[in-house]
């Protein structure tokens, strides 16, 4: 099988309801599409969904580096040497890692369909669903929880509560959520960076009867030795995700015991060949690992599920990126059920743009 030609293009989609973390406010977001089209009867798809503050790419930066990069390289190629194409792009495109991770999942969807298989059980099929968290952005407290109690009636049993401004009101705003939804209902806290060790301490300290099942990234990401000094001194598993973004990443955290557990997101890493090694590393350390993910469409959530699903030590999922975009094109690659996410049981990622 040979590529004959690729399509690329980008969507930019309202959200719903814009959203407030620590660093920023979002209103819509900018998705790549790619197709590759081959000599058989079998097409790939594939999406990067770039952001400046986490993988360093606009969507601009993204459709150069495919024309300019990406599409030379692929005209008349094998489509299935994926790991030959991940490693000889690597160095190339290290600061573009949503546009390898966009190559990564089309590549990786055309060896399912040539398969007959579903990618999550190409890739080992070790579940079938996943239950995934829900975000609630920076709100005011009245606005956090009537979000949170509509959350819960719609069936989702874990929240992510995202934070990092101050620590008053985030401690706070999680007590009182905790008192409106009741005990079943697990919480997650991100503090997108935004805390000192302190401001760590006194959260985890004064939130302790809420039960928080984790802290992610609460310190800034290039200040690891902040965080290993939170993860040492509270109560409850801390995730590191902004601070991991390669390889190296994973093994230095491990190494110097910086977290409990880390953060996943294919976009950030350049596709689930690398997230496949990343997570090696995490489970030889005994670290647990959540996927996650960005302001992405369904295409690029099947991609990050079909991962999650094939790997024991994936405990988490933080898959809601593509439920407040409007205009998806790829809307329905993945099921959500009461919260719970199940891939398409198509072959490939199970969708035809």
């Amino acid at each position: 099988m040979k590529i004959t030609s690729i399509e690329f293009w980008p969507v930019t989609m309202k959200l719903k309801e814009p959203y407030t973390i620590a660093y920023d406010t979002f209103d819509s977001a900018t998705n790549v599409f790619l197709k590759i089209n081959t000599n058989s009867n079998i097409t790939g798809f594939g999406c990067a969904a770039p952001a400046q503050e986490v993988t360093g790419e606009t969507h601009e930066d993204v459709m150069r580096i495919t024309r300019q990069f990406l599409e030379p390289v692929l005209l008349n190629a094998d489509p299935f040497r994926i790991s030959y194409y991940a490693e000889n792009l690597k160095d190339q495109l290290k600061k573009y890692p949503s546009t390898l991770a966009m190559l990564d999942s089309a590549l990786f969807d055309i060896l399912a369909k040539k398969a007959d298989l579903p990618l999550y059980k190409l890739l080992g099929g070790y579940r079938k669903s996943i239950k995934t968290s829900i975000t609630i952005g920076i709100l005011p407290l009245s606005e956090t929880v009537e979000k949170a109690v509509g959350f819960v009636k719609d069936g989702f049993s874990v929240l992510k509560l995202k934070g990092g401004n101050n620590v008053d009101e985030d401690i706070e705003r999680l007590i009182k959520t905790r008192e409106a939804i009741g005990k079943s209902v697990k919480i997650r806290f991100d503090a997108n960076q935004g805390y000192t060790v302190e401001d760590s301490i006194k959260f985890v300290n004064e939130t302790k009867k809420v039960g928080i099942e984790l802290l992610e990234q609460p310190t800034p990401y290039d200040e690891l030795d902040k965080m290993a000094q939170v993860t040492s001194k509270v109560s409850i598993p801390v995730m590191a995700d902004e601070s991991l973004k390669s390889l190296r990443d994973v093994f230095n955290i491990a190494k110097r015991d910086q977290a409990d557990m880390i953060n996943i997101k294919i976009m950030k890493v350049g596709g689930i060949y690398e997230a496949m090694h990343i997570n090696s590393v995490a489970r030889s350390a005994g670290l647990e690992v959540m996927v996650g993910c960005m302001d992405e469409a369904a295409l690029g959530i099947a991609a990050g599920l079909a991962f999650a699903l094939s790997r024991p030590n994936v405990i988490y999922a933080d898959l809601d990126g593509h439920l407040d975009l409007i205009g998806d094109p790829s809307e329905g690659a993945v099921i959500l059920k009461r919260g719970m996410l199940f891939p398409s049981e198509k072959p490939g990622l199970g969708i035809t743009l």
